[in-house]
């Protein structure tokens, strides 16, 4: 299939008229390849003689080309060249039509626009509106492809394909009649009953476009001085064929190399062309053009750089990396299937420790110093504390102990505690984090309870006799599904035991009595009636002295009763009536839970997963990123339908084998990204400096704390010797 020339700069091409099928597939001659090559350089040699480089002027030409409403530049030349004998002729009406000239094509002008015939009620709606459009043939819009003749001027034919390869080359035709689209586009203002004079309608000239580089007699690149410079721009991506096809039609500031020799200090004073060459650093993209004599005449970089020459581009990818929660490996992985450029690593890493780490922190104490201000004043706060291991399995590196508060929902303390910090214990670390937020917000609200799940270690704390805090004056729940669960987990136990296999039967109708006795019940003594009930129901017996024991209406009767006094029955007994466990039952009858709380530890895996490793500072960093996007979304109204009636999704429950319904929220806005954004930007340009070789220690760096590693380190080869593969025999090991 024969391909179009790309359409460069300022040249229109001239659409495709496809001839009638029989003129084109019947009565003709396939020409041989070497008689289209032929016939194109005749044409090509016929059209150069009638070429003229008109220069700076080619954009005002184009310009009047469309005010006056010509069909070809020929016509735009004839018209040009009688008013210049016109003129010769008559000399007092030679000021007259130079004026109306540059009135026309500068229609931005007022006292042109208003010697003319315009109307006032030009109304935009109607104008653009779909019924006053009409379909038009796009790129060129003064003519038709009907209306194209043998007078068709050399700029206008550049571009095309050629009168003799487009009519005799048969066999591309063909293949291209199926895929060939026509140019089309929508015309507004086309099918109206009264035509409008747009004519006389200011337009946006050259003067008051707005370029994103501006040409100035120096060569330095665009400098980044403030924050923006480079926060509120857009980017894309370009790629080195378009600049070039760009850079080829771009006249420089400099029409002779000015490069001095270093002995003779004299000057190249090569002229043009010049070379252009492009070539990528980092994400940008540098065009230089060099002279015959291998000078640099003039560079061009697509972004601006700082003070020290480091990119913008490479710096806002390094640090909106950490910010959109994503990971160098894979953003690097992405960037190379699309042959891209990328801020190499250890750049990465500096940027990321010397900009970014410190100004999210920042960013997160100034965020939650709003949240805890709007609480100070609120009686009896209620929060929700857990903690969430940084890493899967019993060797977690961090654990962060979040605090949230429980009606808002919103995150009140982020707390982040290294191994190195309990003595290498990862079983101490959620009480040490629990310690710490405790403390920390015991001092800033006024805290009345606190909610967690069954962990023994915190549950000590408030110990009534011996607790850390017995005489804090806060209340310790626990959270219901913890609770259930806990439950649920030695009600199997016991129906693991020989003869009680019966139990397995009851637990989920037992774990559901327990969740109705708690939310029914207000203190201790009202729940031990109805809990104590339990032993009559599962034997049959529903009618006993106590009634409070009534079991919830809807309940079926489907499994087998449990014989009074037997084995199954003695155990269902320890378990329930467990006297250890009893005394922790009054933390569950306010009926808390910790979900919201879990579904914030589930986001912040998408800030930093287990799956990878980082710094302390670092992982950090990403928990505060979490904290702010959770705060900032967590009270997004819900989607609705165009009826207004919300909208919801249904997601299916693997393990409970059901359908769950969700309301579906607005999607998130990151309005505070730009701020962090201005922040990060900020404090680099601020520093007036570049990036520093060697990173200095923090305070918390968990190296102070010593190794991890208890074994002492060996060589390579000793553990190559001693290791085997799974499946590797004796002998493959030898």
């Amino acid at each position: 299939m024969a391909e179009r020339e790309p359409n460069v700069a300022g040249k229109l091409p001239i659409p495709r008229v496809a001839a009638p099928a029989q003129q084109t597939r019947r009565g003709r001659r396939k020409k041989s390849k070497d008689e289209k090559q032929a016939q194109k350089k005749e044409l090509d040699r016929a059209r150069n003689k009638t070429r003229i480089n008109i220069g700076a002027a080619f954009l005002r030409w184009r310009e009047l080309l469309y005010l006056k409403r010509f069909k070809s530049d020929a016509e735009l030349a004839t018209f040009l060249l009688d008013k210049c004998e016109v003129g010769a002729l008559t000399s007092s009406a030679t000021t007259s039509h130079r004026t109306a000239l540059s009135c026309s094509v500068r229609s931005s002008s007022s006292d042109c626009i208003s010697s003319l015939d315009t109307h006032d009620d030009i109304n935009e709606s109607d104008f653009n509106h779909i019924q006053n459009c009409v379909i038009d043939w796009a790129g060129d819009w003064t003519r038709a492809p009907q209306d194209d003749t043998g007078d068709v001027s050399a700029s206008e034919e550049e571009n095309s394909m050629g009168e003799g390869s487009y009519h005799d080359d048969t066999d591309d035709e063909e293949e291209e009649e199926e895929d060939y689209m026509p140019p089309l586009c929508v015309r507004a203002a086309g099918a109206g009953e009264q035509k409008l004079p747009l004519d006389a309608l200011p337009a946006v000239g050259m003067e008051d476009t707005v370029h994103d580089t501006l040409v100035t007699e120096s060569a330095e690149s665009q400098p980044v001085q403030s924050e923006d410079d480079i926060t509120n721009h857009p980017a894309a991506i370009t790629y080195h064929v378009c600049l070039m096809q760009l850079a080829r039609y771009l006249l420089l500031p400099i029409p002779v190399c000015t490069a001095k020799d270093p002995v003779t200090l004299a000057e190249c004073q090569a002229t043009g062309p010049f070379q252009v060459q492009i070539k990528s650093r980092g994400t940008a993209v540098i065009m230089q053009w060099m002279c015959p004599n291998n000078h640099c005449v003039w560079e061009w970089n697509s972004q601006p750089t700082f003070k020290d020459g480091m990119q913008a581009g490479d710096f806002l990818l390094a640090s909106n990396i950490i910010l959109s929660g994503n990971y160098y490996a894979k953003v690097a992985l992405l960037f190379k299937f699309m042959k891209l450029g990328i801020v190499d690593w250890s750049t990465f890493l500096k940027i990321q420790d010397t900009y970014c780490v410190g100004t999210i922190k920042d960013f997160w104490d100034s965020s939650r110093a709003d949240v805890v201000s709007r609480l100070k004043s609120k009686e009896n706060v209620v929060v929700l504390a857990g903690g969430h291991m940084g890493s899967p399995g019993s060797s977690a590196q961090f654990c962060t102990y979040t605090i949230m508060e429980n009606e808002t929902k919103e995150i009140l303390s982020i707390v982040n505690i290294d191994k190195g910090e309990t003595q290498r214990s990862c079983v101490t670390m959620e009480r040490e984090g629990f310690i710490r937020s405790f403390e920390q917000i015991h001092q800033e609200v006024k805290l009345t309870e606190v909610c967690t799940d069954s962990q023994s270690q915190i549950s000590a704390l408030f110990d009534p006799v011996k607790g850390k805090y017995k005489d804090s004056g806060v209340l310790h729940t626990l959270d219901m599904w913890h609770g259930s669960k806990n439950l649920a987990k030695k009600m199997h136990a016991a129906g693991q035991q020989k003869g009680c296999s019966i139990l397995l039967q009851w637990i989920k109708d037992i774990c559901n009595y327990f969740w109705f006795c708690c939310k029914m019940t207000e203190n201790f003594d009202n729940f031990y009636d109805m809990w104590a009930g339990l032993l009559n129901h599962v034997t049959g017996e529903h009618e006993w002295p106590l009634d409070a024991g009534q079991r919830p209406s809807g309940e079926r009767r489907d499994k087998a009763w449990i014989e009074n006094g037997s084995v199954a029955h003695q155990a269902l007994l320890e378990v329930i009536l467990n006297q250890r466990w009893l005394k922790e039952v009054h933390k569950y009858l306010h009926f808390r839970s910790t979900a919201e709380l879990e579904s914030f530890h589930n986001h912040i895996l998408m800030y930093a997963s287990k799956r990878f490793s980082f710094s302390r500072p670092v992982y950090e960093a990403r928990i505060f990123l979490a904290g702010l996007d959770y705060n900032h979304h967590v009270h997004r109204p819900p989607r609705r339908k165009p009826d207004g009636s919300v909208q919801y999704r249904k997601l299916y429950n693997k393990k409970s084998r059901k359908w769950c319904l969700y309301a579906i929220k607005e999607e998130k806005d990151y309005r505070y990204i730009p701020q962090l954004q201005r922040a990060i930007v900020g404090k680099r340009v601020a520093s007036g400096r570049g990036l520093p070789r060697l990173t200095a220690a923090t305070q918390s760096d968990p190296r102070q704390y010593g190794v991890l590693f208890v074994a002492p380190a060996s060589s390579t080869q000793q553990p190559l010797k001693s290791q085997a593969s799974r499946g590797q025999s004796k002998k493959q090991m030898l």
